[in-house]
């Protein structure tokens, strides 16, 4: 009798336990339909037209510049980059009477030591690049930020690579 008392219970158990896990699914929201696949607008393209007469900030550079973005633990210009320092660099020749500061920045991977040093390197061959077009180097500084200025805090690629960059800023 105390056997088949306690297989009854314990089927009683078991069955509960099945309904209470069994019986919380979850719920499926639904999304009207419109009827119009084109509801939400047309798409939009991700590239970015830009031109040197835009007066845009990106980073922390003074527009109509743009910042130059660098591979990770690198201080070389990228190909795809090439553009962007050109553009500079002809902008700050079209415009002698300003002075420029060349920013570098990083990613917060490494050590604030060897960031500040990977900034500076960022920084002089911008610089470099720059006086190799025909700036004035006496109107060029630089500066490392090192990874104290981040624009974005995420801990994945984007956020990295959005930091790891060359920020010209109008100083006069």
């Amino acid at each position: 009798m105390l056997g088949q008392r306690s297989f009854v219970l314990n089927a009683v158990f078991v069955f509960f336990v099945i309904l209470m896990l069994g019986g919380c699914g979850k719920k499926t929201v639904e999304t009207p339909d419109t009827g119009d696949p084109g509801a939400m607008g047309p798409a939009e393209s991700l590239e970015s037209e830009v031109s040197a007469t835009d007066n845009i900030m990106e980073g922390r550079t003074s527009g109509p510049m743009l910042p130059v973005y660098f591979d990770f633990d690198s201080s070389a210009i990228r190909a795809d980059q090439v553009e962007r320092i050109e553009t500079n660099g002809d902008f700050i020749k079209e415009n002698p009477e300003l002075a420029i500061r060349i920013e570098g920045n990083c990613d917060p991977r490494g050590t604030k030591e060897y960031n500040l040093a990977l900034g500076e390197r960022r920084a002089q061959s911008a610089k470099k690049y720059l006086v190799n077009l025909g700036v004035d180097e006496s109107r060029l500084s630089t500066v490392s930020w090192g990874e104290e200025k981040l624009l974005l805090y995420g801990h994945d690629e984007i956020s990295w690579a959005q930091n790891r960059r060359a920020d010209f800023v109008i100083v006069k």
